[in-house]
């Protein structure tokens, strides 16, 4: 087979490895614009591999070695403790395949592979959506339309395999930015990773202090349930990032406690001039965020 993905003309076969939320959405909106020939599915669960298969999210599964030899291009979207070990593997497999991933970290990624022989091959990516849900089930379609994918390290992939992931995430319609892995680890722990611990953090204030359940649910209004929404996700990929993202989570852990410090003391001071002044400070995210 020929494996060089180098002519535009091509509409590559692609292995999905990881068949989640991800990775299914990924698979949908492939297929849906001919983006893709086959989808090969790669996943460590029979049962997600099953699912994607019924879904029609995939042609059909293959273990991972033999999907390698299968493509041109592999698109890895699996727990971030599982991609970095798995990312030097599947490169001492490929030879013109492109490969790139969709994880949420990269730094600890980026450093596994960075005296690989075949590191060209590779673009660090990550996509910036997802929901509290998981599973080929909670996989949709339009899942990436007008979000942002940030490309990392761009010049140590080969031009090419550059091109070709640029050129599909702007055909399902993202925003494209680059930026360095040490500086997208710094910028993800603000504006993704703080955000699920604070829900974290607040559902189980609210679990500990609030022992009816009928309670909660009855008075819980639209606020909330948007605060507490990422509560529900998925721990065994929660717990990966965080620890492959630990210093930076930790700088911007310290400086969430230290504002929500500034509210205690006015709330016990008394001091409601101080609180106005807080929340119409808050008040300025709304030129980023409508």
């Amino acid at each position: 087979m020929d494996m060089s993905v180098r002519s535009s003309a091509i509409t590559p076969d692609i292995a999905v490895i990881g068949l989640g939320l991800i990775g299914g959405s990924l698979a949908i909106r492939l297929r849906e614009l001919g983006l893709a020939g086959r989808i090969i599915g790669v996943d460590a669960s029979e049962t997600h591999a099953q699912q994607a298969l019924e879904r029609g999210l995939v042609d059909v599964v293959a273990p991972l070695e033999e999907a390698i030899g299968m493509v041109q291009v592999i698109a890895v979207s699996t727990p971030v403790d599982i991609l970095r070990s798995l990312l030097p593997s599947i490169l001492d497999r490929v030879d013109q395949q492109i490969v790139f991933d969709m994880g949420s970290t990269k730094t600890d990624l980026v450093a596994s592979v960075a005296t690989h022989a075949r590191r060209g091959r590779y673009v660090a990516s990550h996509p910036m959506w997802g929901t509290e849900y998981s599973g080929p089930a909670a996989a949709v379609s339009g899942a990436f339309e007008g979000k942002t994918v940030i490309l990392c390290d761009v010049t140590d992939s080969d031009p090419d395999a550059l091109e070709w992931t640029r050129n599909m995430y702007a055909a399902i319609g993202m925003r494209i930015s680059e930026m360095d892995a040490a500086s997208h680890d710094i910028h993800a722990a603000y504006v993704s990773h703080i955000s699920h611990i604070t829900s974290f953090a607040l559902a189980n204030t609210v679990l500990e202090k609030e022992r009816e359940d009928d309670a909660i649910f009855g008075m819980a209004s639209a606020g909330f349930e948007s605060t507490v929404r990422l509560a529900k996700s998925n721990a065994d990929m929660w717990v990966p990032i965080f620890r492959q993202n630990r210093e930076n989570v930790l700088d911007v852990l310290n400086e969430h406690i230290a504002q929500l410090r500034k509210f205690k003391s006015c709330l016990e001071k008394e001091n409601w001039e101080y609180l106005q002044e807080l929340i119409l400070d808050a008040n300025r995210i709304r030129r980023i965020i409508k």
